[in-house]
């Protein structure tokens, strides 16, 4: 069965199909793009969520030391590479679906339009044909019915008594005359409709059913095509689901690989300052008369100015020997200016070495060089090996010191005997130290406490709940930073306590 054979006096039909294949092929395409339009919104927001919560910075840096932070961030990067895919997605429904169909619908638009076209000229034809052999028909009708009626005039004529022979010969003339005419116009009636006839077999079992046959094959291209267009719809989605696979499995990986303790163990390490508890606070007898003890002077000693001292003594040594931070951070610090100063070190080490391993083959064989050009790298090369010696050395002596001065800082403070040197002479006074602070140090911002913390150990202070205290050092790193009270107290508490204020 084809259309050629069964709808050959369906042209109309076959038109009004063949336009509605080619609406479902475009209403295809802009249903891709709309989708793709939708693919690659998706995959904006999501670059754009992972960008919001991706951390940069000293601070989150140190965070992401974590497990559950450096989870969270791999589970962002995962995310960002989901987002890619789903870009891919959009880019080959662009490409493989909506531009391929798009130049194939134009293809099959012109194509449709010769064969409608060939149709139409070929109705044309049998029409005008048609219009001919009926106009031959009429004139052949014409003549034999003027025939006829000369020669019936010729019978009258012949009847009656009163015509003459003349008017009988010359109506005979006339009759024969029209009758030869009637038959040219049969005969060439007869041919047209013989030529009309084979014109219209013609139309009708050979013309026509080519054409729509034709048709018929171009609409089921068309659906073949969109039928390759609906799997390509599913199949691009499938080629990236490995690696969307492996993103998700990216992001599963990323959950299960945190450990919780881990963490805790890495934050007690960053954090723990290395105070000793504080001692328990003596008891003091005032039925034995007023005295002065070392818990008074510990308790009731002022505090503005000795924690102003205590802070401002070590101003001019904070940025080289830490000695402004809690002993763990300290020796932390230290540590790790030691490993930067001996990676620089063993750098400028290699290179020395490349130097005189060079400068001994510009001895041997001038020709490549001159030894006497590498003379000031050299010297400038030993002196940069000289320093970061001589700096090295200075920072294992300051982390000897914090190691070998915990014990002795630790005994201290259990048995305050600092604080009793300083109250047992009546005649010194905690305010002689005053002339020190001629420079007065600038705040750097204010802060709001957050939680209570309470500052037992030396060298911090406590803080009270939605207290408003003012920045004197901002945290460098260690978790730690340096804060003023309105009571005039000063010391350091846990960066995290407190919220900067704008």
């Amino acid at each position: 069965m084809n259309w050629g054979s069964d709808l050959w006096d369906q042209y109309d039909v076959i038109d009004k199909h063949t336009q509605s294949g080619l609406d479902l092929a475009e209403r295809y395409i802009k249903f891709v793009k709309e989708r793709s339009e939708i693919e690659q919104t998706y995959a904006k927001l999501l670059r754009n969520l992972t960008k919001k919560y991706l951390k940069r910075g000293h601070k989150d840096e140190q965070d992401c030391k974590y497990s559950n932070y450096a989870s969270f961030q791999d589970i962002l990067a995962e995310l960002n590479d989901y987002a890619g895919q789903r870009e891919l997605i959009a880019e080959n429904m662009i490409e493989s679906i909506c531009n391929n169909l798009s130049k194939y619908l134009q293809e099959l638009k012109q194509e449709r339009k010769n064969h409608l076209s060939d149709a139409r000229k070929a109705q044309q034809s049998l029409d005008s044909s048609l219009k001919h052999l009926e106009s031959t028909k009429k004139r052949f009708a014409k003549e034999w019915a003027e025939a006829e009626k000369t020669v019936q005039q010729v019978e009258r004529l012949e009847n009656d008594p009163n015509s003459t022979k003349l008017d009988v010969e010359k109506a005979k003339h006339v009759a024969n005359a029209r009758t030869r005419a009637a038959e040219e116009c049969r005969n060439d009636y007869a041919a047209e409709l013989q030529k009309y006839n084979k014109e219209q077999n013609c139309y009708y079992y050979v013309e026509i059913p080519q054409i729509f046959n034709k048709l018929q094959d171009l609409d089921e291209n068309r659906i073949r095509k969109m039928a390759e267009g609906y799997c390509k719809f599913s199949d691009i989605e499938k080629n990236v689901l490995p690696i969307i696979s492996r993103c998700l499995e990216g992001i599963t990986a990323a959950g299960t690989k945190i450990d919780e303790k881990q963490d805790s163990l890495l934050f007690i390490e960053q954090n723990k300052s290395g105070f000793e508890r504080p001692a328990d606070v003596e008891f003091e007898d005032y039925t034995q008369g007023i005295k002065v003890s070392n818990s008074d002077t510990i308790l009731n000693q002022p505090k503005l100015r000795p924690k102003l001292r205590l802070f401002r003594k070590h101003k001019q040594a904070a940025a080289e020997d830490f000695s402004h931070l809690p002993p763990e951070q300290r020796k932390k610090k230290l540590q790790a200016k030691i490993d930067d100063i001996s990676k620089d070190l063993q750098k400028e080490q290699d290179q020395s070495d490349a130097l005189e391993k060079m400068k001994d083959v510009y001895v041997k064989n001038s020709q490549l060089g001159d030894p006497a050009r590498l003379e000031p790298q050299i010297c400038q090369t030993n002196q940069k090996i000289g320093h970061l010696k001589g700096e090295l050395a200075k920072y294992e002596t300051w982390l000897s010191e914090a190691v070998g001065g915990e014990e002795s800082s630790n005994n201290t403070n259990n048995n305050s005997q600092h604080s009793l040197e300083m109250t047992s002479d009546p005649s010194q006074n905690i305010y002689t130290d005053f002339d020190e602070f001629d420079d007065i140090e600038m705040p750097v911002g204010q802060c709001t406490a957050l939680y209570t913390f309470e500052g037992n150990n030396e060298g911090t202070i406590s803080i009270t709940e939605g207290e408003l205290l003012t920045v004197m050092e901002k945290d460098k790193g260690d978790g730690w930073m340096r804060v003023l009270r309105a009571s005039g107290e000063e010391g350091y508490i846990p960066s995290s306590y407190v919220k900067i204020n704008a």
